[in-house]
């Protein structure tokens, strides 16, 4: 059997920076055991699965099954555009963990309309999480919670990009992913930020779209914007544009570009 692959480099316009994810679109769904192995051997965060027919969209990290996932969906959605599949201002449906979530494309960007996250003060102590972090905790502003993951923010840029967790360390400790961030010096960009999820096989991850959704709550509410952009500064780096919706939404917004094509061949 052959099937057909990709890599999308999403958030990003250009090669090389963004969140580089897995594409696998077929006609019908593939088998779970099927989906595990491609996402270990394409050994990226997330590699996204869509099966035409019930437009059932599922994203696998090489070690877990993930609810959410935003630069996957960005690269669905765009190789179903460079593929003839959707045309500019038409609107997708996929059917996810997540329930229903639209995405049109336009000419340059693809739109994601996302659940937005719930956010809740964490007044556990944490000081164990913060250490392997490499946190001071009288450099921290706010330290909430969402969806099993923890929302930290700090009070320097500096800070935030000078982090070293100690991943072994934090893998030791309950958890599913920590988002740090801080508010961005630079009139650009309203907030910085850095994902860390080695708990599902994901050190730092380059651009996550899903964190958006508390990153774009949580930020509205202290700069009081309801549009706003972001720049996850991890190596690769990349941008978020994200408007707060109504109805407990999210729009997420970036574009992509495809690094990769081929074909995939499984013994049967």
């Amino acid at each position: 059997m052959e099937l057909d692959i990709y890599q999308v480099d999403s958030f990003t316009s250009v090669p090389f920076k963004g969140n580089p994810a897995g594409v696998c679109i077929t006609e019908n769904e593939l088998d779970e055991s099927l989906m595990f192995s491609i996402a270990e051997e394409m050994a990226v965060s997330e590699t996204a699965f869509l099966s035409l027919d019930n437009m059932r969209l599922r994203w696998f990290t090489p070690k877990v099954e993930v609810n959410l996932c935003g630069h996957g969906t960005l690269a669905v959605a765009h190789i179903l555009k460079e593929n003839g599949f959707v045309l500019s201002g038409e609107t997708l449906v996929f059917d996810t963990l997540s329930g229903a979530l639209l995405v049109t494309v336009q000419n340059e960007i693809i739109e994601m309309d996302f659940p937005s996250a719930t956010i809740s003060t964490v007044v556990d102590d944490h000081a164990t999480l913060l250490e392997h972090l490499g946190i001071n905790p009288n450099n921290v502003v706010f330290f909430g919670h969402f969806d099993e993951k923890f929302i930290i923010e700090i009070d320097s840029n500096d800070r935030l990009l000078d982090l070293n967790p100690n991943f072994d360390g934090l893998k030791a400790l309950p958890g599913r992913g920590v988002i740090v961030t801080a508010k961005s010096p630079s009139n650009e960009v309203d907030f910085v930020s850095r994902y860390f999820a080695p708990w599902v096989g994901v050190n730092e991850d380059p651009v996550t779209g899903s964190a958006h959704c508390a990153l774009a709550v949580y930020w509205q509410g202290r700069l009081n914007k309801n549009k706003l952009k972001g720049y996850q500064a991890s190596t690769r780096g990349g941008f978020v544009e994200v408007e707060l919706l109504a109805n407990n939404r999210v729009k997420l917004i970036g574009s992509a570009v495809t690094t990769l094509k081929g074909k995939m061949c499984i013994s049967e």
